[in-house]
C-alpha cells in the first residue's frame, strides 16, 4: 500500500485568536513547543477518486501550515498522518485501525467520499473517536453520534438538494419538461439521483430515460447513444469524480450536445476547462466569488489556494465545494479542540454537538439527522470557462443568471 506521511510544519508566526483565528499580527508571534498533536486520515491518493482527492490533500496541507503559524492548537504543532486509500473503502477500514491502534494518532479527520468515511467511522467508533468528515452523501448512514459533517447538504439532501436544481431550471430561460436520468451506483450518486426522480415526477416533469452503470466504468458510449435518443430538455447525470467528462466525451463522438446538463459531484477543474461543459450545471457549497468570500478564513484560504494549486498544475486553482468543504472540516475540528483546551474525543464532540462554528461556509449547526446541520447547497453553472452560482439570487455576483444552450 501507498503510504505519505506529510512533514512537521512547525513555522513561526502568530498565536491562535479564537475558534478559527485567521489573520493576526505577528507581533504576537509564538512558536508551538511540546510533542505535536497527530491528526491521521486516509485520502484517495489513486485510483478513480483520486483526481477530486487531490483538492482535498492540497487543502489539508494549506490548514496545516497555516495553524503551525499561528502558534499550532493548545500551544502545540499540529501533524497530518495521511495514508492512500487507493479509493478502496476496505483499505480505508484497516489504514484507520492502523492509525489509531499502531500510529496512536491524537485525532481523526475523515477520508474523501461515502464508502471510505462510512468505513472510517466504523472505526471511529469502535475506539470512540470524534471522526469530523467532508463528503458523506448520505447523512442517514451517519448514525454515530461523534461525526461531524463539513458537507453542509443538510438532514434529507434527496429532496432539498434537487428541489434547488429544479427551483434554478424553474426560473431559467428554458424550463424543462422532460428529463433524461443516468447515474453512477457510487453509493450517495445513486442516492441523490433516486431523490431527483421522486422530485421531478412531483414537479409534473417526465421522465424519458432512466439507466445506471457500475462506479469504475469506463465505457460511455453506449449511455451517450440512450441520452441521445431519448430526446430530453434537460439530463440529470449522476456523476463523480471524472465520470461526467467521459460522457461528455461520449456524447462528442456522436456529435450530441445535452441541451440542459447537471453533474453531481465531478472533479471540478477538469469539468470545467472542458468544452462540451458549456453551461452544465453542478452543486456548491462555496465558490471563489462574493458573497462566499466574506466568511470566517475564506479571503486567506482562497488566496493560499489559489496559488499553490497554480504551481501544483491543478486545472482549476478556485476554491470550490471540494475544497472548501475539506477546508471546513479543519475549522471544525479546530473549533471543538481550542473551546474545549482539550484533544479529548468526548468533550469535542459534546461540544459541537452543542454549539455552532464559525467557517468560510458561514455559521454552521450539528443537531439534525447524522449531525448534519442546513442544506447551504447552491447551483452553479460552466460560464466562459469559469464557475458561477446562478442560484438562489441572493448568493450569485454580479447578477448572474442561469444560461441555456
Amino acid at each position: 500500500m501507498n503510504t505519505t506521511n506529510f512533514s512537521r510544519r512547525t513555522a513561526v508566526a502568530a498565536t491562535l485568536l479564537g475558534l478559527t483565528g485567521l489573520g493576526i499580527s505577528g507581533a504576537q508571534a509564538q512558536t508551538p513547543t511540546g510533542a505535536p498533536i497527530r491528526v491521521g486520515s486516509t485520502l484517495a491518493l489513486t485510483g478513480p477518486l483520486s483526481a477530486t482527492a487531490q483538492i482535498h490533500k492540497l487543502a489539508g496541507e494549506i490548514y496545516i501550515e497555516q495553524v503551525n503559524k499561528r502558534g499550532g492548537w493548545l500551544g502545540r504543532p499540529v501533524v497530518w498522518e495521511v495514508k492512500d486509500d487507493q479509493s478502496k473503502p476496505d483499505l480505508a477500514r484497516t489504514l484507520y485501525e492502523q492509525l489509531v491502534t499502531a500510529d496512536k494518532v491524537d485525532l481523526l479527520m475523515g477520508p474523501y467520499a461515502t464508502g471510505a468515511i462510512l468505513s472510517a467511522i466504523g472505526v471511529a467508533q469502535r475506539y470512540n473517536k470524534v471522526l469530523v468528515q467532508h463528503t458523506l452523501g448520505i447523512p442517514s448512514l451517519a448514525k454515530y453520534d461523534m461525526t461531524f459533517p463539513a458537507w453542509s447538504i443538510g438532514s434529507e439532501p434527496q429532496t432539498t438538494v434537487p428541489n434547488t436544481v429544479f427551483d434554478a431550471l424553474a426560473a431559467g430561460p428554458k424550463p424543462p419538461k422532460t428529463v433524461a436520468v443516468v447515474t453512477s451506483k457510487f453509493p450517495s450518486i445513486q442516492f441523490m439521483s433516486a431523490g431527483a426522480r421522486e422530485v421531478l415526477k412531483k414537479r409534473g416533469l417526465t421522465e424519458v430515460l432512466f439507466l445506471e452503470w457500475d462506479f469504475g466504468n469506463r465505457d460511455f458510449g453506449p449511455i451517450a447513444n440512450r441520452v441521445k435518443d431519448a430526446k430530453p430538455d434537460f439530463v440529470w447525470v449522476g456523476a463523480i469524480g471524472l465520470e461526467g467528462n467521459l460522457l461528455l466525451d461520449a456524447m462528442k463522438k456522436i456529435d450530441y450536445v445535452p441541451p440542459q446538463h447537471f453533474y453531481m459531484y465531478p472533479a471540478p477543474g477538469p469539468l470545467v476547462s472542458l468544452p462540451e461543459a458549456k453551461n452544465a450545471l453542478s452543486v456548491t457549497i462555496f465558490e471563489d466569488q462574493p458573497p462566499f468570500t466574506s466568511n470566517t478564513g475564506a479571503a486567506e484560504f482562497v488566496k493560499l489556494y489559489r496559488e499553490r494549486a497554480t504551481k501544483a498544475g491543478l486545472t482549476d486553482p478556485s476554491v470550490e465545494t471540494q475544497a472548501a468543504a475539506s477546508y471546513t472540516a479543519w475549522q471544525i475540528l479546530e473549533a471543538g479542540v481550542v473551546a474545549t483546551k482539550s484533544i479529548d474525543d468526548k468533550k469535542i464532540g459534546e461540544w459541537l454537538k452543542a454549539n455552532k462554528v464559525d467557517t468560510l461556509q458561514g455559521k454552521l449547526r450539528f443537531n439534525g439527522t447524522g449531525n448534519f446541520g442546513d442544506d447551504l447547497m447552491r447551483v452553479k453553472q460552466v460560464q466562459n470557462g469559469k464557475w458561477v452560482v446562478v442560484w438562489p439570487k441572493e448568493v450569485t455576483s454580479g447578477g448572474a443568471k442561469l444560461l441555456a444552450q
